[in-house]
């Protein structure tokens, strides 16, 4: 079945989800901000709208990927994206948020007549290309139900987590795993380091032992043991540095509104914030591996 979809925000994620549906047959209606996102996106197959609401208001679904909160609840109310829709248009957002934006988002959704479901990924700008995304999805059983024929062209895993919000609520947590692991595994690639202990080496034996994780097995911080890393391109992205930062940022606004003691999730947000802004802006999340040397006195 056809469905006639809205993308709005064809940036390095949104771009690439755009044309899997396209590539599965889907009309897809796009609109970016800026122009040169919208012609790459043209040339996949998506038909380029005048705005965001000449879009959704052709629209069965609408899909949504942008960098914050605030855009979506703009994009939704006084850019008049849930005016333009027809009623009971589904909007997806795949956008990640706080929470409680995501759970506003719902409400004024609901208040307008209309569906939602917030669904943010895992699987980076790789997984987005490739289509093997995982999608966490909040909101009803419906909407998810509606939804899944979309979300299963753009990835390999979409998980019901709950009511409105869950999904985002899953994602922070997901990526306050990550981040952890991530500074873990560069800790002790560095400590290896100090001791005399070749990379390979350690590769071999965290691997196949109880410190194999994702950060270590997948995107390995340092050159040579996993040859697809990031840490083989000179820490190119596949998930950048500011990305983390802003996952565990939001991560770190829950634990304080909720009172959860977790210093272990407040010391990675103050590690990845300040790792994007002093010189990791354009690197992959694995290269926070280089500010722990300095500090160590190790070299690779």
């Amino acid at each position: 079945m056809t469905t006639t979809v809205a993308f709005i925000g064809l940036g390095r994620m949104g771009g690439p989800m755009a044309a899997n549906l396209v590539k599965a047959g889907h009309r897809v209606l796009g609109f970016d901000l800026v122009p040169a996102l919208s012609a790459a996106a043209a040339a996949t197959g998506v038909e380029p709208a005048g705005s965001a609401a000449e879009a959704a208001g052709a629209a069965d679904v609408v899909i949504t990927m942008l960098p914050a909160g605030a855009q979506v609840l703009s994009l939704y109310r006084e850019q008049g994206l849930l005016a333009a829709a027809r009623p009971g248009t589904l909007f997806i957002d795949c956008s990640t948020i706080d929470v409680a934006d995501a759970r506003t988002a719902h409400e004024a959704a609901g208040a307008a007549g209309h569906r939602a479901l917030d669904a943010p990924v895992s699987g980076g700008v790789i997984g987005a290309e490739a289509a093997t995304l995982t999608f966490m999805a909040g909101g009803g059983a419906d909407e998810f139900a509606a939804a899944e024929p979309l979300l299963s062209v753009m990835g390999k895993k979409a998980v019901h987590c709950g009511a409105a919000g869950a999904g985002q609520a899953a994602k922070i947590c997901n990526n306050m795993i990550l981040g952890i692991s991530m500074i873990g595994v560069s800790e002790a690639f560095v400590l290896a380091e100090s001791l005399g202990l070749d990379h390979q080496a350690l590769y071999d034996v965290a691997s196949t032992a109880s410190g194999q994780c994702w950060a270590l097995t997948v995107n390995c911080p340092v050159p040579g043991p996993v040859p697809g890393s990031p840490a083989n391109r000179d820490y190119r992205p596949g998930f950048a540095a500011p990305l983390m930062a802003k996952d565990l940022g939001l991560a770190a606004n829950a634990l304080r509104a909720g009172g959860v003691h977790a210093p272990l999730g407040l010391k990675a947000a103050e590690m990845y914030a300040a790792f994007a802004e002093e010189g990791g802006g354009e690197l992959d999340f694995s290269a926070i591996v280089h500010t722990l040397r300095p500090q160590n006195g190790t070299q690779p």
